[in-house]
């Protein structure tokens, strides 16, 4: 008989609470069928593919990886394994699927095998590949269902779908050259990872083409195990070359076309989109990110034209959705305008400065479905953290077809659709008139997703609810309770957690900053389940303080670019505010201030235990990137430009240089330096380079290398004591007494 799991065992266990929740939705066209992903219960990694019968309400599994693969364990490819790490995917069994144009056929891999399940009927079979062309990798039907497309060995292939015809469009045509896979920036920075995509017809693709030849190795090695080789890995740090990306039109009866734009300015491809509303449609950026085009495409003679083009002083966003084409062909685009983040349609702004726009995610016939932040231009929302779904109307192009009827009510500007009870995080998928909303809220646990027809007579309000989609999740053995507000003269948004059943009589507390704290991590969202960790640090003792600084995305174009050259000082001197400025409302002691981060929080970790030893007394730093001239070009270059042309802005935005440490000062404050030996993103040569330098300087710290993990932590041990192991840190170098007992969240079993 075992007790309740200590809250750090669960946390880890259920994948902080993600195994068991339905994910990854798609609906059908006529809106009978929603397709998704869950595993069975809150501690199976194992996915399912599961369907949602709409009239009938009831929910089928399409596809159990436990009966495909007759029991046996799952086997991951090289490739599979850095798509999954790319993503942060730490779960099994089914993890990503694609589908035809009719939600009828769905495909996916599974122990590099190529598996096709028909979504009405339930069922699933496998389909026989001629030779052995390789583990499959990102399989995709066409979208009249006939064929599936995927990459294997380097080449991109096509099989009938009845299981007949397996053969290869294009080949590795030199060493380090692979077809139908992004490249490792596309997926780690640009989130496009995809390589490959479908002509509406069906009858031919754009197909990436990857050189990586080009690209510096690095090694990285397992030191735990000494017999077993060094991994090679292409990384491109800042400043190198990348991998050299083109892309090419192939036709099922093997014609071949090479698309052409000006790659020499333009390397980067950032996005590809093909819909039957208009010409294949490419958005290709510069290297140093401040001009972009959004170019179509002539898939007979690989030609492409202008449509469009962006330019920015500090640097340009990339954003889910788009660009995309209205039914009536239309531009539809998100751009930063006047100091807000906002909707465009062709020549019509559809959305106000009220509101910062984060992603398109759906284009209907006269509407467009969008999420949302209240902008720079609204007034200061009274709960930070909020996102939701909102929808806009755009007027039709003219000489749009006359069968092209506007909505039956079209009103002015956006309105939003509100489905969760309180303040929340929302998103939406959509499938003719049905819509899936998944909602994560401030005052419950996990997520919920709710099936709604879309009725334009009525307020969004009162649309249809047809169902609701089971979740299997786990319920966190502690229950998060954060005061979010804004703090300081810029508000910033702020979670403060108090420990559980804290009151007036029990004093001040010491302190611990949780931040990310920069680009692309928003950590102030309005959804319980955000702020359990934190929580569980506040039950150990401590007031907990999570703040979203200049640099975090969600509040105006502004906001986020007030890093550019200045990604330390900014985004350090905001946490110190954050702080200063929760001080006469919060029991904060600020004898007793310790930092915590992951990634972009273990280098501001690492930077105030360093730079501000005057507020921050010890720090733990998490897989920090200590010296930015390692980290890959395009994150690195976006911020602060190329190294060579700009060594003094790395060398101030950077823990360390060749010289050593850089920008601290005294006195040395307690530093606790945790990183996995496998990180292939951030590599652990940031670590142990930091280490040095602290040691060269005579500065006491603690290192904590982590075997065979890799930028994640999805060990259960590993993940779970990584927590305990910090408690005893914070509260050694805080002078906090150990009480001795059982964390807070029940008894280990």
């Amino acid at each position: 008989m075992t007790g309740q799991l200590s809250f750090p065992r669960q946390h880890a266990r259920t994948q902080r609470f993600s195994l068991g929740a339905p994910r990854a939705f798609s609906v059908s066209p006529d809106g009978a069928r929603v397709v998704f992903l869950r595993s069975r219960h809150g501690t199976d990694l194992s996915h399912l593919l599961w369907v949602l019968d709409v009239a009938e309400g009831r929910e089928y599994p399409a596809a159990d990886p436990a009966v495909l693969l007759g029991g046996a364990g799952e086997e991951l490819s090289a490739e599979e394994r850095a798509r999954r790490e790319r993503s942060r995917e730490g779960a099994a069994g089914v993890v990503g699927y694609a589908t035809d144009g009719a939600v009828e056929l769905a495909a996916f891999a599974l122990s590099g095998r190529l598996f096709v399940a028909e979504l009405r009927a339930g069922t699933t079979r496998e389909l026989p590949l001629t030779g052995e062309p390789g583990p499959v990798v990102d399989p995709r039907p066409s979208p009249d269902g006939r064929h599936v497309a995927y990459a294997a060995g380097g080449a991109l292939r096509v099989i009938d779908s009845a299981g007949d015809g397996d053969r290869a469009l294009a080949e590795p045509d030199g060493p380090g050259v692979s077809y139908g896979l992004a490249e490792f920036i596309a997926a780690e920075e640009m989130d496009r990872s995809r390589g490959f995509w479908w002509s509406p017809a069906s009858d031919a693709l754009l197909v990436a083409r990857v050189d990586d030849s080009p690209v510096q190795r690095w090694w990285i090695a397992d030191p735990a195990n000494p017999d077993r080789e060094p991994e090679q890995v292409a990384y491109p740090a800042a400043g190198t070359p990348n991998a050299e990306v083109t892309l090419v039109h192939l036709t099922l009866d093997g014609a071949r076309t090479e698309v052409v734009w000006d790659r020499e300015r333009f390397p980067y491809l950032a996005r590809v989109h093909w819909a039957a509303d208009g010409p294949p449609l490419l958005l290709v950026h510069s290297r140093d990110q401040r001009t972009q085009r959004y170019l179509t495409v002539d898939p007979a003679t690989g030609e492409t034209r202008t449509v469009h083009a962006d330019e920015d002083e500090a640097w340009l966003e990339l954003f889910s959705g788009v660009p995309a084409w209205t039914p009536d062909g239309q531009l539809v685009r998100i751009t930063d305008e006047a100091g807000a983040r906002v909707l465009i349609v062709g020549d019509q702004r559809l959305t106000s400065d009220t509101l910062q726009v984060r992603a398109v995610l759906s284009v209907g016939e006269r509407d467009v479905l969008f999420s949302a932040a209240p902008g720079a231009g609204a007034e200061l929302p009274a709960v930070p953290g909020e996102i939701g779904v909102y929808r806009a109307w755009f007027r039709p192009a003219q000489g749009a077809p006359a069968g092209a009827a506007p909505l039956p009510r079209v009103p002015a500007g956006h309105e939003s659709i509100a489905v969760a009870e309180g303040p929340a995080v929302t998103s939406a998928v959509r499938g003719g008139d049905v819509l899936v909303l998944p909602s994560l809220a401030l005052a419950e646990p996990g997520v919920r997703v709710r099936v709604v027809r879309v009725d334009e007579e009525r307020d969004p309000a009162d649309w249809e609810r047809l169902a609701e989609i089971a979740n299997h999740a786990e319920r966190p053995s502690l229950t998060a309770a954060p005061h979010l507000v804004h703090s300081g003269e810029r508000n910033i948004p702020c979670a403060v957690l108090l420990p559980t059943g804290y009151t007036a009589a029990d004093g001040p507390l010491p302190v611990l900053l949780d931040p990310y704290g920069g680009p692309h991590g928003q950590r102030v969202l309005a959804a319980h389940n955000a702020y359990l960790t934190s929580q569980w640090f506040a039950d150990q003792g401590f007031a907990v303080i999570v703040a979203d600084g200049r640099g975090s995305p969600g509040r105006s174009p502004g906001w986020e670019k007030a890093i550019l050259h200045e990604l330390a000082s900014v985004t350090l001197q905001d946490q110190v505010d954050a702080l200063h400025g929760l001080a006469d409302r919060f029991p904060l002691d600020l004898g007793k201030v310790a930092i915590r981060g992951w990634s972009y929080g273990g280098f501001l970790a690492g930077a105030a235990a360093l730079r501000r030893p005057d507020v921050f007394h010890a720090a733990v730093v998490g897989a920090p990137v200590t010296d930015q001239r390692l980290y890959d070009t395009h994150y690195s270059e976006r911020y602060l430009g190329l190294p060579d042309e700009q060594p003094e802005v790395y060398a101030r935005n950077s823990l360390i240089t060749d010289d050593g440490l850089s920008g601290a000062v005294e006195p040395a404050r307690p530093m606790l330096i945790v990183h996995g030996l496998a990180d292939d993103n951030v590599v652990v040569a940031h670590a142990l380079r930091l280490s040095s330098a602290l040691l060269a300087a005579g500065r006491p710290h603690e290192v904590l290398p982590l075997s065979g993990v890799t930028h994640m932590t999805p060990q259960e041990q590993v993940a779970e004591n990584l927590l305990l192991l910090q408690v005893d840190f914070l509260r050694r170098s805080l002078g906090l007494p150990n009480p001795g007992t059982t964390p807070a969240g029940g008894t280990e079993g």
